[in-house]
């Protein structure tokens, strides 16, 4: 699978995971390198846009996302 477009300008992996970069980097080979259709980010990004990307889901907070969108 293709990188996610999203990743060079995702200010989750960019700010909130600036300082645990080995997390960051497990985290970006499994929903941005590789299946990025679970990635809760990515989810929401493709619902709502990237201004409704909340900075503090993680990409494994699939739980949230139905919540999200439904607040759009």
């Amino acid at each position: 699978m293709a990188e996610c477009e999203c990743l060079k300008s995702c200010p989750f992996f960019n700010a909130k995971m600036a300082n645990m970069p080995a997390t960051a980097n497990i985290m970006i080979k499994k929903y941005c390198k590789g299946d990025n259709s679970i990635c809760a980010r990515y989810m929401v990004f493709k619902a709502l846009g990237r201004e409704k990307v909340p900075i503090d889901l993680f990409p494994n907070q699939i739980e949230r996302v139905k919540e999200i969108i439904s607040k759009g």
